[in-house]
């Protein structure tokens, strides 16, 4: 009896070793994969990071962009580009709010229609309008902005026009995000509060939105984390300026906007690589913050 049970302990063992040694290979396969996806995206980071930190100083966030002669002077003594991207800075988040204003109680309402009424023919036509919505180009939502807004509204450039374009593509985000989060939240919440008598739409106002918050707020920053980094829809909406500009009526510039003029002339190098990296590190924070709330719902 002794030696089937010898037998079969060392089969067990082997089986184990064999087992042993396919999780560690396909391990260590998994981390070599991974380290070669984000490679790229660390090696984006730190060239940004080492080209970028120069230009980064008081100035840059104070003062508006400097023109091509000042850039030429400075290359040639050896100096840093004075100026900076105020307008670009201020200009971002002045249509990143335009566009929020417009966009986020307009979201959460057809969400929540959506998350009501899901099995409806008209609610099913707005999904797929959605749908259509976030796989559109966004230099496609900037020229139906440049027909509709450009051309008829404000007859010409403006903040407006840019915000617009960056409320269409904020939009679709924010409807899914909040059908998505309300279908999270338990029946029986709801059911509670029709059980004593609440009304309907206090219910929507004071059980659901609430219970659903975060999840709500995680779709938000994200449709802005999205649209932070457009260049396309406002260079034909939004154009740029050169100073900063809080007329929605005129046209104003962005961070995205600024580093595609920048591109164009060669003297504005340094500052295409701090342009990015704080619009990388602006989209970064956001998505951080997205993750440390959604990480806080779960638990």
């Amino acid at each position: 009896m002794a030696k089937p049970k010898l037998k079969y302990n060392s089969i067990l063992q082997r089986e184990v070793k064999s087992r042993f040694i396919k999780d560690k290979i396909f391990s260590g396969i998994v981390i070599t994969l991974s380290l070669i996806t984000i490679s790229p995206i660390v090696l984006i980071i730190l060239k940004l990071i080492a080209k970028g930190y120069k230009q980064i100083n008081l100035s840059f966030f104070t003062e508006t962009a400097p023109n091509t002669f000042q850039a030429m002077e400075a290359i040639n003594s050896g100096n840093v580009i004075p100026g900076g991207i105020l307008n670009g800075i201020t200009g971002s988040l002045f249509m990143v709010f335009l566009a929020s204003i417009m966009a986020i109680p307009i979201g959460l309402l057809v969400g929540i229609f959506l998350y009501e009424n899901g099995t409806k023919r008209y609610a099913n036509i707005v999904k797929d309008i959605t749908d259509i919505l976030q796989g559109v180009p966004s230099i496609v939502l900037g020229l139906i902005s440049y027909f509709w807004v450009v051309k008829f509204i404000t007859n010409g450039f403006s903040a407006m026009a840019g915000s617009f374009a960056l409320f269409i593509m904020m939009l679709p985000l924010i409807i899914r995000s909040t059908e998505e989060t309300l279908k999270m939240v338990p029946d029986t919440i709801k059911e509670a509060g029709f059980a004593l008598g609440v009304p309907y739409h206090k219910i929507i106002l004071r059980v659901l939105i609430p219970t659903g918050l975060s999840g709500l707020i995680t779709g938000i920053l994200l449709s802005i984390s999205r649209i932070i980094g457009e260049t396309a829809p406002l260079m034909l909406t939004a154009l740029g300026s050169m100073s900063v500009n809080f007329d929605i009526s005129k046209p104003t510039s962005a961070i995205p906007l600024l580093i595609w003029q920048f591109y164009n002339d060669p003297n504005m190098v340094d500052l295409i690589w701090s342009s990015s990296l704080l619009l990388m590190f602006f989209v970064l924070a956001l998505n951080l913050i997205s993750k440390q709330i959604i990480s806080k719902r779960n638990k």
